[in-house]
């Protein structure tokens, strides 16, 4: 499932950047987050509730930055597995200078298996978009 975004954030790129790799902002704008640890350089385990449709499941979740380019551009690669399924991703993050704004593009790639793709394939797109525009809106309100 290919999903995409364009999100506007007032501030400069080098703010935008710092607060994309900030742990603890990281950890409370994603939606259904009860936890995030980091486990090495650039890499985080994460406990996520998700429900799509009927289904919900608590996520445990391996979580990587790759290929940074600091201020310019990173991959997130993004694994989860519980009861009712897995759910693996990635995602390249783009940050584009505009003035005083930046633009950060997200083109994401993601696979999800299990109950949770049997019962709610239907919703899987819409959920999953609504969950990235979240997590974006609320780094943009944090990156103020």
């Amino acid at each position: 499932m290919k999903i995409s975004g364009t999100y506007e954030f007032d501030a400069p790129r080098e703010k935008v950047w710092d607060t994309l790799m900030d742990p603890k902002t990281l950890a409370s704008c994603i939606p259904g987050c009860d936890g995030f640890n980091p486990t090495g350089p650039d890499q985080y385990e994460a406990v996520v509730n998700v429900g799509i449709g009927p289904v919900r499941g608590r996520y445990n979740a391996r979580i990587s930055l790759r290929d940074l380019r600091p201020p310019q551009s990173y991959r997130l690669v993004i694994e989860g597995n519980s009861p009712v399924g897995f759910a693996n991703g990635e995602s390249v993050v783009t940050l584009t200078e505009q003035g005083d704004k930046t633009s950060v593009r997200v083109e994401a790639d993601s696979q999800v298996g299990g109950t949770v793709a049997r019962v709610g394939q239907r919703l899987m797109g819409s959920v999953a978009q609504g969950m990235l525009d979240r997590f974006f809106e609320c780094l943009a309100q944090a990156a103020r």
